[in-house]
């Protein structure tokens, strides 16, 4: 007899964090998120150091692009791509390895001053190239080759992490490198392709229970694609030739292909419920991002790189966690709305952004704003791993119970 998804996990009968990709991931990819903030901030101020042979901003650079994304999008795609094809998940010891790796690569960052940098490329990619390649493998069993654009941009992402790796070997300052550029595109393309599935559906499906009139347009019509094809073209450019002017003109007209885009989809009805309109809040990160850095490039000034924060920490860090919050909520059987904690847990990041934004735009008063953001930033993971932890660790699928 076929097994079915809930059949799997329930055979499995050990530690429920390993019942689901997103378990272990959201909850590592969170208490790492809170922790490598802590470790930063000690190396700021003094009061410590790491055994990297990684610049300290390029080791924070790292570790929150390749390292914390990176176990999002794994959390991600190991639930997303089950239902997409079909096939059953992976859960018990083989996510359990794959947790493994992605441990490993955490490690091998922190003290890779002892270590080979060839090693330590290799240690850290593992867990990214064994990721792609199970992914690849049931998008092509299931025949679910409109998603082999997902699995397109993951590979992006490790090019531009084995990108990080060499620039760093050869003694380059890869926090402004071509690998993190590179891996903070595919981040943002991700967003805008996924996205643009998820935040007008989740809207719609809101809405109409509510018996809203003006629902979201569908997605993916004409010119959802021209926007994201206009997001493409600025990216590629950005990554290639980050200070020219053809560059912030295509990110100027990207950037306002994305607020239309973002209109379209009804968010300002759904402010009663954080659980929705946060998944337009980080969307919103993405074209506010490419108004700010096309603006800075075609002004010729530059804030040390605190605009590209709202692709970094409000479009990845928000949109993350929105996704983050839903799912775990929805897996494990709750009910979809966002309580006083999850509340927070938003409010935190938002405030962690704009801080850090606002310390680029007042240097005279950086000192003041970092020591405000590094804290939210630290109390948003936090509360998640707090909030979410419980359901995460130890609530089991209401579907598989």
């Amino acid at each position: 007899m076929k097994l079915t998804t809930a059949q799997r996990i329930r055979d499995w009968t050990g530690p429920a964090l390993l019942t689901y990709g997103f378990r272990p991931f959201f909850f590592g990819a969170a208490v790492w998120a809170a922790l490598a903030m802590v470790l930063w901030i000690g190396v700021l101020t003094g009061q410590g150091t790491l055994p990297t042979a990684l610049d300290p901003v390029s080791w924070h650079a790292h570790e929150f692009l390749f390292g914390y994304l990176g176990a999002v999008v794994a959390g991600f795609l190991l639930t997303a791509v089950p239902n997409w094809t079909g096939r059953l998940p992976i859960v018990g010891w083989p996510l359990a390895g794959l947790v493994a790796l992605w441990l490993a690569g955490r490690a091998a960052m922190a003290v890779s001053a002892g270590l080979l940098p060839e090693l330590a490329a290799v240690i850290d990619l593992s867990f990214s190239v064994v990721l792609a390649a199970i992914i690849a493998r049931e998008i092509v069993a299931g025949k679910n080759w409109r998603n082999l654009i997902v699995l397109g941009m993951l590979c992006v992402m490790i090019l531009g992490n084995g990108v990080f790796h060499w620039e760093v070997a050869k003694g380059s300052y890869a926090a402004q490198g071509y690998g993190l550029r590179l891996g903070l595109a595919a981040g943002i393309m991700m967003i805008a392709v996924i996205g643009g599935r998820i935040v007008p559906s989740f809207t719609r499906n809101w809405l109409v229970k509510r018996g809203a009139t003006r629902l979201p347009v569908p997605p993916m019509q004409v010119f959802d694609r021209l926007a994201l094809l206009g997001l493409m073209s600025a990216l590629l450019l950005w990554v290639a030739l980050p200070t020219a002017f053809v560059t912030g003109a295509t990110l100027l007209i990207a950037g306002a292909l994305h607020v239309g885009r973002l209109f379209r989809w009804a968010g300002a009805q759904t402010l009663s419920e954080p659980l929705v309109w946060v998944l337009h809040a980080g969307y919103a990160f993405v074209p506010l991002g490419a108004l700010a850095i096309g603006a800075e490039v075609l002004l010729g000034t530059s804030v040390s790189g605190a605009v590209q924060h709202l692709w970094m920490g409000g479009a990845l860090g928000l949109t993350t966690l929105a996704v983050m919050t839903r799912a775990t909520l929805g897996h494990t059987g709750q009910e979809l709305t966002a309580g006083p904690g999850t509340v927070g847990i938003y409010g935190a990041m938002i405030a962690a952004v704009l801080l850090r934004v606002a310390a680029g735009l007042w240097p005279q008063h950086a000192a003041a704003l970092h020591s405000l953001s590094g804290p939210a930033w630290i109390a948003s993971f936090a509360g998640f791993s707090t909030v979410y932890g419980p359901l995460l660790l130890c609530q089991r699928s209401a579907k598989a119970a």
